[in-house]
């Protein structure tokens, strides 16, 4: 018999575990910002399910690179109307 494949959020899980020692290793702003990284590519778990042909910890990167755009995006935008507000 084959053996099941773990469900996306359980592969989550093992890839963060295994960043542990890593994690504890940094600075503690840099363990918060790693915090912040594996949260928002948990937002994107049901997302990554239907990415079966990528190993999990490439879609959790890609997820957290998505948040992370999404950021600058908003923030040309907000500094797009903070110069238009100030010239116009």
């Amino acid at each position: 018999m084959g053996r099941t494949l773990p469900s996306i959020t359980q592969a989550f899980i093992q890839e963060q575990e295994a960043f542990a020692r890593f994690r504890r290793a940094l600075r503690r702003a840099d363990q918060l910002a790693l915090d912040d990284l594996f949260a928002s590519a948990r937002q994107h778990l049901s997302a990554a399910a239907y990415a079966a042909h990528a190993l999990p910890m490439e879609t959790f990167l890609l997820s957290m690179l998505l948040e992370q755009h999404k950021e600058v995006l908003r923030l040309c935008r907000e500094l797009d109307e903070l110069r238009g507000a100030l010239h116009g």
